[in-house]
């Protein structure tokens, strides 16, 4: 039976007809215009220049903590080290303030960032509700704290009557809240669809339980857009602990990097090291020392963005759809 003819509106065609020669389709060059060539060369010339003067400040440093000290003192040195050596490294890393602080930096990021990423996210949960009790006032209320405070004197009398000052909950409670974080993740929240905390309210899921189990796990690219703000806070603040602690066991490694560079304290971290080698304890300099500091605080922070960059894009995104 010929299926043509039984099913004729359905066009049926032959081997032959069906083999399609198979051709490379040219594109025509267009003729761009002399102007357009000139805005283009200019264009790139300029981002190429912000380019550089934006990222060689950060190539110095690295380039300069990784040769000689001594030989740095000369000058001349743009791109790459004269005299390679990890003596100011392993000055830095000798010193045992310096360590302990890095380990004090490390254990307040993950703390901090942790208990805040959850704080702020319960409140901005309970915001999204417009059902609470008294919304508007409390949007209002926390709208004024972000442009108006008590002040500086006030704020360090605050601290140390409720006993966080000289401690390690200094770093943690007065930043495990952030309005302006909570607006973002309320208007996020916002956007899932209501039928997941319904349908969890069936299930007999209470509140914490439907934000922890059924909201958070939705919620990766807030959770790590907000995650990373509060990291990259933690990880840079030193106003905290110049202000709130006298103890060295206390002082992250930006607070001790802010000694160095504003008291000129590198020429005492000479005193602390202890290298085997007494050629090489000659080779290191201050300045050497501050660059090596500045590159051992840096470099991790920076490291940890290429991975949450792709969630903190589509997170940012989807928080300023609406409000």
């Amino acid at each position: 039976m010929d299926p043509r003819k039984v099913w004729p509106h359905i066009p049926f065609f032959s081997r032959k007809e069906q083999v399609i020669p198979f051709r490379r389709i040219r594109r025509k060059k267009v003729k761009r215009k002399p102007g357009e060539v000139v805005f283009d060369t200019i264009n790139i010339a300029f981002m190429v220049f912000i380019f550089f003067i934006t990222l060689y400040p950060f190539w110095y440093i690295f380039v300069v903590s990784f040769n000689e000290g001594r030989d740095a003192a000369r000058g001349g040195i743009y791109f790459i080290p004269r005299i390679f050596s990890l003596d100011n490294y392993k000055a830095v890393f000798q010193n045992g303030d310096l360590v302990n602080a890095f380990i004090l930096t490390i254990t307040k990021t993950l703390v901090g960032t942790t208990l805040h990423v959850f704080f702020t996210g319960i409140v901005a949960y309970t915001f999204s509700h417009k059902d609470l009790m008294f919304r508007k006032f409390y949007i209002l209320f926390g709208t004024i704290t972000m442009f108006f405070s008590g002040g500086l004197i006030p704020y360090f009398i605050l601290i140390r009557n409720i006993g966080l000052y000289n401690s390690f909950w200094v770093f943690i409670f007065p930043a495990m809240f952030s309005f302006w974080n909570m607006i973002i993740m309320m208007t996020f929240f916002k956007e899932l669809p209501s039928e997941l905390s319904e349908s969890a309210k069936i299930d007999g899921a209470g509140f914490v339980k439907t934000f922890v189990a059924i909201i958070l796990p939705v919620s990766m690219p807030i959770l790590a857009t907000i995650a990373l703000f509060s990291g990259v806070y933690q990880w840079n603040d030193f106003f905290t602990g110049v202000l709130f602690t006298t103890k060295k066991e206390l002082m992250p490694i930006q607070t001790i990097l802010y000694k160095i560079i504003s008291e000129s304290s590198a020429v005492t971290m000479l005193t602390h090291v202890n290298l085997p080698d007494v050629v090489a304890q000659r080779k290191i300099t201050s300045e050497s020392i501050k660059l090596a500091t500045m590159v051992v605080s840096t470099v991790p922070i920076i490291c940890v963005y290429p991975f949450l960059q792709k969630y903190f894009v589509k997170g940012i995104m989807i928080g300023s759809v609406k409000g």
